[in-house]
């Protein structure tokens, strides 16, 4: 793969999408309804060129541009978790063709029907959120966080353009067993690309957003020959700063995957001696793991506590961890999935049988 040169970052340019081996675009939050109940939401939608990320259970496919998309509601109080796998998802005509981002896609594999999710700049910096179950808007209060200090990270062996809005005022509506909730609360978004082949690199990576109104984006990458460490902090002025001197210590709680029998730290403390930053986070529910295809990954809500710049602060944010190898491959759980959506067609083929024959038979009789 040829060397990629670094081209600034510029808005709203490169809010769309890219010529490269992959991309997403990715957005969390905390959520708060009028009875002071808390939620979370993720989605992040995936852009892949099939060819040059050497994907293995892909490379057959005929499709050179792949789309897919992962999302999970979390109803925190009652400590349950909603994920969405869309395996694969379609996109409109007109996505990508407006002067701000406009991403209008939904999952070929649906049988009784469809629900269209977007991704839209209505202004600038000013977003329309629509999943399966949330419909938010989302309202960027701070400039644009640059990972690194110019939006482009050298991860050692790969380098990556990355940016995040960090502090996004939201309000609108979320789905809970078929019943729509008014909330309220504060997201984030991040969007990467890369040209960068398949590997299966590990990384613990987390979103902060303290009550000091100081966001923190930190990570720690590890591509199994070199470690590579990262914060970029937004200060409540837009002050911006950025420092690899960071460390992750896991505190000992582990969550183990069902499913996958992955083994996942929950617990850490992030540290920063030179800043006098001193953090620990905890997740809100254990149970956030996605699985897809080969891939599973740890992803869900968090409480952050501790010192900032030494001060006692608050705040939540959210966790990502990848890379936890699962015993099974994830094999029987992705053959488990498709064996439940052939079923999901034959058991709907064979109700629409039964309702033509009996449509029939009514009219005859008649």
């Amino acid at each position: 793969m040829a060397k990629e040169k670094f081209k600034p970052i510029k808005f709203p340019e490169d809010e769309q999408g890219h010529d490269h081996a992959i991309e997403w675009w990715y957005f969390n939050g905390h959520l708060k309804d009028k009875y002071n109940k808390d939620y979370a939401f993720m989605s992040c939608l995936f852009k892949v060129n099939v060819r040059k990320m050497k994907i293995p259970f892909l490379t057959k496919s005929p499709i050179n541009i792949l789309y897919f998309s992962h999302s999970i509601l979390s109803d925190i109080n009652n400590n349950k978790f909603y994920p969405y796998i869309d395996y694969i998802s379609i996109l409109s005509e007109d996505s990508f063709s407006k002067p701000l981002l406009f991403i209008n896609y939904t999952s070929p594999m649906v049988i009784t029907g469809y629900v269209n999710r977007v991704i839209e700049e209505t202004q600038k910096f000013v977003y329309r959120l629509k999943d399966k179950n949330v419909d938010l808007r989302l309202i960027s209060v701070k400039k644009p966080l640059l990972e690194g200090g110019d939006g482009y990270v050298d991860l050692k062996t790969r380098k990556v353009f990355y940016y995040s809005l960090t502090n996004l005022k939201t309000d609108g509506k979320i789905k809970i067993k078929n019943k729509w909730i008014d909330v309220t609360g504060k997201f984030w978004m991040d969007h990467q690309w890369a040209d960068t082949t398949y590997s299966k690199n590990k990384w613990n990576w987390f979103s902060i957003q303290l009550d000091n109104k100081t966001e923190i984006v930190c990570f720690e990458y590890d591509d199994a020959k070199n470690k590579t460490y990262l914060a970029s902090v937004s200060y409540p002025d837009n002050r911006q700063e950025h420092f690899e001197k960071v460390e992750f210590t896991p505190l000992g709680t582990t969550w183990t995957s069902p499913k996958t029998k992955a083994v996942y730290p929950l617990t850490w403390r992030i540290k920063a001696l030179s800043k006098n930053i001193n953090l620990e986070v905890a997740p809100l529910i254990k149970e956030q793991e996605i699985i897809y295809g080969p891939i599973n990954y740890w992803e869900g809500p968090i409480n952050v506590s501790g010192l900032f710049n030494g001060k006692k602060v608050k705040g939540v944010g959210f966790m990502e961890l990848a890379g936890y190898p699962s015993k099974y491959y994830n094999l029987k759980h992705t053959k488990d999935e498709i064996e439940k959506f052939i079923n999901q067609i034959f058991s709907y083929a064979k109700k629409e049988t039964v309702d033509i024959v009996g449509n029939i038979k009514t009219k005859i009789i008649k």
